[in-house]
């Protein structure tokens, strides 16, 4: 079973269209957002199973040009 993670994002001010289109095309996510407030993105995805979460996000997502801060989120069971 896979795992669903939220990842927010912030980006480098004049970077956040970029970054978002460089993750568009990792094809890791499930979703994703431009936001306001905080944070500039909001990304949904997908852990495989047996996969660490933090590696995943470090290696997968993070390793993108122009991410200044991410807060990331692992869910547990949906209602």
């Amino acid at each position: 079973m896979t795992t669903c993670v939220f990842v927010q994002l912030r980006c480098k001010p004049g970077t956040t269209y970029k970054v978002a289109e460089d993750i568009a095309l990792l094809e890791i996510h499930s979703e994703l957002y431009s936001t306001s407030g905080e944070w500039d993105l909001l990304i949904k995805l997908y852990v495989p199973t047996g996969d660490d979460v933090g590696h995943y996000v470090n290696e997968r997502l993070l390793s993108v040009t122009g991410i200044e801060r991410s807060l990331t989120t692992i869910t547990f069971k949906a209602f």
